[in-house]
């Protein structure tokens, strides 16, 4: 059977529950992985809103710009992240953190992933990179989960009411 457009999708996380918790069990090493590197959790985000935007993901978009924002992220940083190779507003370290995101994700030629390593190692210890590449290689399969099956995204009411009187319902679909 196809799936043409508008046909909803098989939810394979639902479809095979056992495998979506492996995936989960997954996800909770690498937050352990990534807290024992002693990385910052808003530096974690950042990567994996830039693996979401790469992949184009909306419902882990969705979810991570979300829970930036709420930890204390600013809404510009968030918004010049798909640029960010073009301002000042990154730290060293974010820019490394972010180049072995891209490249971990885009997995360019040889070269520019020895180049885009060379400089994570500059700016990262080893266990961060470590963490950081669990982190990006989790990422990207949650996003493939996402979009293969169309997980959707649901509006949200504004934080200012004013730009569109309200009239979005809140909430987010549960997965």
């Amino acid at each position: 059977m196809t799936t043409g457009p508008g046909e909803p999708r098989v939810l394979i996380d639902k479809q095979h529950p056992q495998v979506y918790r492996a995936q989960r069990d997954l996800a909770a090493a690498v937050r352990q992985a990534t807290r024992d590197a002693g990385l910052d959790r808003l530096l974690v985000e950042l990567v994996n809103i830039r693996v979401s935007q790469l992949n184009r993901c909306a419902y882990c978009l969705n979810i991570h710009v979300r829970d930036t924002l709420a930890g204390g992220e600013s809404p510009q940083r968030i918004a010049v992240l798909p640029a960010w190779h073009d301002t000042s507003l990154f730290t060293d370290k974010e820019r490394a953190a972010l180049t072995l995101a891209e490249s971990l994700t885009t997995l360019p030629g040889d070269g520019a992933q020895e180049r885009h390593y060379a400089f994570a190692r500059q700016h990262l210890t080893d266990d961060e990179i470590s963490a950081l590449s669990w982190v990006i290689i989790a990422m990207n399969a949650f996003n493939r989960i996402s979009i293969v099956s169309r997980h959707p995204v649901s509006p949200q009411a504004p934080t200012d009411p004013s730009r569109d009187g309200g009239s979005r319902p809140t909430g987010e679909d549960p997965k």
